[in-house]
């Protein structure tokens, strides 16, 4: 069915999956830790608003992902919705670009230097979706994307961005860089091809020199370490039928337990490194339902 053939109301998990909502909970916890690491203030209300800002940028990003690439989806993934007739793809286009609107507004209550952030973030977004197909950078494109939203809470709730956040939002910018060159990655059956993995190593090796800083550390090192051991051995070894998305789904879960370290790391409460950590069985548990890819 062509997408011009679409007409009725889109179905909610057509919506939901379009935004790849079950990866939500790494957005919250990428909040979470910016707020930690830049410091100020963190009050609960401003920290939510955040949230909802990064939410919005994050949702519109995935809806204008699918818009920008639906042509090559009705080649290689006819059962997207545009090509399938779930949705029209004006429709997910002006929804795409409403949420990044959305974000840039929210951001505007905490000041000049946050709108500018949120904006530049809204823009990479753009830049990504429109670009990624066939971009050798493309994955350092989407690692910016994610950097950015440590940036902008430290913009929002510190008024500027200091050394600790640029370093905790570069080893989360190479994570995420590295799970995108594994999404992008047809065979991994040869050495030369796994070498952009090491890239999800970056968060692990930022935290080497304080590991043994507190018990709390500790835990959240190994965590990160076993969640990208796991997913690795997965895209090595193909052990089952649709390896590859399942690591990549558990590659995105772990951008929670790469809070949890950051958090850990800057000091922060048990309790906030715990809620991270958990982040990663809650996203795991969401894309049951809703895919995270």
């Amino acid at each position: 069915m062509n997408a011009t053939t679409a007409v009725r109301m889109p179905r909610l998990s057509t919506l939901l999956r379009l935004g790849r909502i079950s990866n939500i909970p790494t957005v919250w916890t990428n909040v979470l830790a910016g707020s930690v690491i830049a410091g100020g203030d963190r009050n609960p209300g401003r920290i939510v608003l955040i949230m909802l800002a990064m939410t919005a940028f994050y949702v519109g990003g995935m809806y204008l992902n699918d818009f920008f690439d639906r042509e090559i989806d009705a080649r290689d993934r006819p059962g997207r919705p545009i090509h399938a007739g779930e949705i029209r793809a004006g429709t997910v286009s002006s929804i795409g670009f409403g949420l990044l609107a959305a974000g840039i507004a929210l951001m505007i209550p905490f000041g000049l230097a946050a709108t500018i952030w949120g904006a530049l973030l809204a823009a990479v977004i753009v830049l990504y979706d429109v670009w990624h197909k066939g971009n050798v950078l493309s994955p350092i494109v989407m690692g910016a994307c994610r950097a950015l939203v440590y940036i902008g809470t430290g913009a929002a709730l510190a008024g500027g961005t200091s050394t600790a956040t640029m370093i905790g939002a570069i080893a989360l910018a190479s994570h995420v860089a590295g799970i995108t060159y594994a999404a992008k990655q047809e065979s991994l059956d040869r050495v030369g091809n796994l070498w952009p993995l090491a890239l999800l190593a970056a968060p692990l090796f930022v935290a080497l020199p304080t590991l043994f800083s507190g018990w709390i550390v500790v835990a959240a090192f190994l965590l990160l370490l076993a969640a990208d051991a796991v997913a690795i051995r997965l895209l090595a070894k193909r052990p089952v039928p649709g390896a590859v998305p399942l690591a990549v789904s558990g590659l995105i879960a772990a951008i929670c337990l790469v809070d949890a370290l950051a958090i850990a790391l800057k000091g922060g409460s048990v309790l906030l490194v715990a809620i991270c950590a958990l982040g990663y069985p809650l996203t795991r548990l969401f894309q049951k339902s809703v895919p995270g890819t």
